[in-house]
């Protein structure tokens, strides 16, 4: 199955400008790169019925040598040394397959220098240089500060001669993650045009809807009788666990991750696929050692001028790399301002994952979230709130004070920073555990805290925290009557209503009351 892309590729060709897409890891970037090889390597039969064919058969089209870099390929483990010696070694590999003879020096911008004049002298025609995930080498140190600027200096000397030798280029395209360290290493490139928020090319990568339905019509039908469920059902459900990428600066456009997309018809079940191959330890260290939460970054807002300016990844706020690295994306705010959120189920439920992993050790998760769910399962409250209070134990909640204040400031929360964050850190332990939660479900009179659904059944939960002074018996029968008065469990026939009280000083669910379905 090929989703035809290719009439955004050669509007960019006919452009002739150097190009720079950032786009999240697997999101097509490189399928993206060997499209253009093979466009400007004369393969015509791969084009047959597609929107590049008539770029093809062009009376004066003629193909041009191709140097592709892929710099994921690079060895970042072993410090500098072994970075320097990636590169001269990628560098001498589009050299051999290009049959081009290069010198010893051991400088990687002399020797890109050379392929680029040697390639055009050989070939008697200009090059087109594609770079694929130019800033791997430098987002490994997200980490390491001190590191990413060493990284970034070198890729700046190496980048640069695609400036300095241009009269030996016709087409230069380059990707990666994040636009992190565009303004470091291309800051001597200055011609460069970036599409990664251009409404025009919003759509370059991933699929749309509409697409979904062209292409995959088979698969959706398959899909459907498999799960017993209609076609529009599965598109409904599809839409909230894999759509949702936003990459145009209205916030207008909605794709699905492709690869996500592909492994949910081989597998014929939600599952969060995209995470398993992303760079899941490095996000799960910058989230633990800024002390993030999930929830703070619900609905955070951000100015139209955000996503022109991210910063780099040493000065960015943590919104911004979050941002930057596919975590996080565009949705509409309020008056001219944008707003980020996660972009789906699929995304805020790994999130939530890692972070309830970063809280409790591999075991304690894994017994946890067991507990848990069969809990939920059997409608055992006790064994609900031994889960929770195991979670409750391991968090350092006074590192979250500021992110608790922020969050509250922008959603006009009328709760206390610690309550947010008890309430935070349940919410992301949930979902972790892949429960179905909404947080802040309204109703008529009122919103409950949170409302979640685990094989069928329904739980609508009040938490109220009993502060050095109050009583926590007092405080679960608050609120288990917030529950009755304000109708919360009304839109939800036979739902279990578990009130949960607890106490700050012990940090523990230490009350509750229960009304079964």
């Amino acid at each position: 199955m090929y989703v035809d892309k290719t009439k955004y590729l050669v509007d960019l060709i006919d452009d002739g400008a150097p190009l720079f897409l950032a786009r999240p890891r697997r999101f097509g970037k490189s399928l993206t790169v060997s499209t253009f090889e093979a466009l400007f390597s004369g393969k015509k039969e791969l084009f047959k019925g597609l929107a590049a064919e008539a770029f093809m058969n062009r009376p004066d089209y003629q193909p041009n040598p191709v140097i592709r870099l892929d710099m994921s390929g690079i060895n970042t483990s072993g410090g500098m040394e072994s970075i320097t010696e990636s590169i001269l070694y990628i560098t001498k590999e589009a050299a051999r397959k290009l049959k081009v003879e290069l010198s010893d020096t051991k400088i990687a911008g002399i020797l890109l220098d050379e392929l680029l004049s040697r390639t055009a002298e050989k070939y008697n025609r200009r090059v087109a240089v594609l770079v694929d995930e130019y800033d791997k080498p430098y987002t490994d140190f997200v980490n390491e500060p001190d590191m990413a600027k060493k990284v970034r200096n070198i890729l700046r000397d190496y980048y640069v001669q695609f400036k300095a030798g241009y009269e030996n280029i016709r087409f230069v395209f380059l990707t990666g993650i994040s636009k992190f360290a565009r303004f470091g290493v291309f800051s001597t490139l200055n011609n460069i045009t970036d599409l990664s928020m251009m409404p025009k090319y919003a759509e370059i990568c991933g699929y749309t809807e509409e697409e979904i339905i062209q292409y995959f019509p088979d698969y959706m039908e398959e899909t459907a009788i498999k799960m017993q469920i209609s076609s529009e059902e599965l598109m409904e459900r599809m839409r909230r666990y894999y759509n949702g990428f936003s990459f145009d600066s209205g916030a207008r456009a909605r794709l699905y991750n492709p690869f996500s997309t592909l492994l949910f018809f081989e597998r014929q079940e939600f599952m969060n696929f995209w995470f398993q191959t992303a760079t899941s330890k490095f996000i799960a260290d910058y989230m633990k050692d800024r002390t993030l939460t999930v929830e703070q970054f619900r609905n955070f807002p951000v100015s139209a001028h955000f996503i022109e300016s991210p910063g780099d990844m040493d000065s960015t706020p943590p919104e911004g790399f979050l941002f930057q690295s596919g975590y996080l994306t565009l949705r509409p705010g309020t008056d001219d301002d944008l707003s980020l959120d996660y972009p789906n189920t699929e995304v805020l439920n790994s999130m939530s994952e890692l972070l309830a992993q970063n809280i409790l050790p591999d075991e304690d998760f894994s017994g946890c979230r067991s507990d848990l769910l069969k809990g939920l399962r059997i409608n055992d409250p006790a064994r609900v709130i031994s889960a929770l209070n195991r979670l409750l134990a391991s968090i350092p909640y006074d590192d979250f004070t500021k992110a608790a204040q922020k969050s509250i400031s922008d959603n006009d929360y009328d709760f206390s920073p610690q309550e947010w964050n008890y309430r935070s850190n349940i919410l992301a332990f949930l979902r972790g555990c892949g429960v179905v939660v909404v947080a802040e479900m309204h109703t008529n009179k009122g919103r409950a805290d949170i409302v979640l659904s685990h094989k069928g059944q329904t739980w609508v939960v009040e938490i109220k925290v009993a502060f050095k002074g109050t009583d926590a018996e007092q405080k679960a029968e608050e609120a288990l009557r917030q529950i009755i008065d304000k109708n919360y469990a009304k839109p939800f026939p036979n739902a279990t209503c578990l009130a949960l009280a607890i106490d700050d000083p012990e940090r523990q669910i230490t009350a509750s009351r229960f009304s079964p379905a």
